[in-house]
């Protein structure tokens, strides 16, 4: 950490415990413990990756992790300008596991027994603004977390969200560090292409009209001395007799930004996933299309990637999002509520992209393609309820090998019970 990252930390910190200290306790009482919610979720999370091919580092990569996610939200204290205070808490405990067969990311590198990390986020709200500093989950379409394992992933920085005109919500913040979802540290380089930042800026808004089934969203990110990004999103749900028709679609313009650490960029990334729900059956179509000179632009950090989630062909393994590359995308999804069933859904999907060029390995016209089912049950009532289970079982083919690419065939055992304390 330099200096002044941490003489900023120190400062904010400084007047917020300054700030709450000043507060009368009838204040604490009105909103901010009577508006309190506190949530533990228990995580059991299993996952097998079997590598394909006779030049593996590793044939299988195998763990088993039992993790407890406390989610503690205060409320507001009362005045024109209320305090808050959010904390998330995370322990994991490995259950089974060795070195070497360890990689599937639910634990850090080295396999430790156990690991923990909490994240404290201060936060104000002037009417219908709310500003966040400290440590939060992300979830938006040019910065998320990524959600693929047991331990959340969540960034350090500053947020501000605003909600003040109707059907319009602004955003805006600077995140200066993450914390991935194999890791408990604070990992402070933030990267992409090989060069690290100290800052990720980023503003945008969301619009939604026409009954709120329509929403266009217009972004702009800035990877301080790396990339810059913008991103214009349209979704749309349209009830056609006993259809329902929806389109999620959008476009990434990026370019470098600065002194260009990661060089001369030049990205346009295209995406769309289209989708028709009759009844208990939804059909979707996915494509997607990136173009230029680099991968589409997204925050990493040292030790691994953050969440993808915002492109149409994003899956379990793969956003498809390598340089040049084109993809599509099939998927059905069997909602079983009205076999008898309710709480059981079905997913099937089948992605495949080609073009693809992987520059230090010499590969011009690559193809890739994963191949996805997905059960899931949530117990619908009784004492066990919201209780789920989900398995995920998918297969990864290329047509190249090299250190971070290999086939593989997945299987991941996810059970999650949410508990509300408070």
């Amino acid at each position: 950490m330099t200096l002044s990252v941490a003489r900023e930390k120190y400062v904010f910190r400084s007047l917020m415990l300054g700030a709450l200290l000043v507060i009368p306790p009838s204040a604490w009482a009105e909103g901010f413990i009577n508006d309190a919610k506190v949530d533990l979720t228990l995580k059991n999370f299993y996952q097998n990756r079997n590598f394909l091919g006779n030049n593996v580092a590793q044939a299988q990569a195998v763990e088993w992790v039992q993790f407890f996610t406390l989610d503690a939200r205060s409320g507001y204290t009362s005045g024109p300008v209320g305090f808050g205070l959010d904390v998330l808490g995370q322990l994991g405990i490995k259950l089974d596991g060795s070195p070497g067969s360890s990689g599937t990311q639910l634990l850090p590198p080295g396999s430790p027994d156990d690991v923990s990390r909490i994240d404290p986020v201060a936060k104000i709200k002037y009417s219908k603004t709310v500003l966040k500093v400290g440590d939060t989950v992300m979830n938006l379409p040019i910065l998320r977390s990524d959600p693929g394992r047991a331990k959340l992933q969540t960034y350090e920085g500053a947020t501000l969200t605003s909600q003040e005109i109707a059907n319009l919500t602004l955003y805006a913040g600077q995140i200066r560090a993450t914390s991935l979802r194999n890791s408990v540290d604070m990992d402070r380089h933030l990267s992409y292409g090989g060069a690290v930042s100290d800052r990720f800026n980023y503003a945008g808004g969301e619009y939604y009209f026409n009954q709120n089934r329509t929403m266009i969203g217009l972004w702009d990110a800035q990877l301080k001395d790396i990339y810059q990004q913008q991103y214009i999103n349209l979704i749309h749900t349209q009830p056609v007799g006993d259809w329902v028709l929806g389109s999620n679609v959008g476009v990434f313009f990026g370019t470098e930004d600065g002194s260009a650490r990661a060089g001369d960029l030049n990205n346009k990334t295209f995406t769309g996933l289209f989708s028709a729900r009759y009844g208990v059956h939804t059909f979707y179509l996915g494509v997607q299309k990136v173009e230029g000179n680099s991968s589409w632009m997204r925050v990493g950090a040292t030790d691994g990637t953050s969440g993808g989630g915002s492109l149409a062909n994003d899956n379990l393994n793969s956003s498809f999002d390598r340089e040049d590359e084109r993809s599509w995308q099939l998927r059905y999804d069997l909602d079983f509520v009205r076999m008898g069933v309710p709480g059981l859904t079905v997913t099937n999907r089948y992605i495949r992209g080609d073009n693809v060029r992987v520059r230090n390995i010499g590969i011009d016209k690559g193809t890739e393609s994963e191949r996805e089912l997905i059960i899931s049950y949530v117990v619908q009532s009784g004492t066990l309820k919201d209780l789920s289970v989900v398995w995920k079982n998918a297969s990864a083919r290329h047509s190249w090998r090299n250190s971070t690419t290999s086939d593989f065939d997945d299987n991941r055992l996810f059970i999650s019970y949410p508990v509300s304390l408070l």
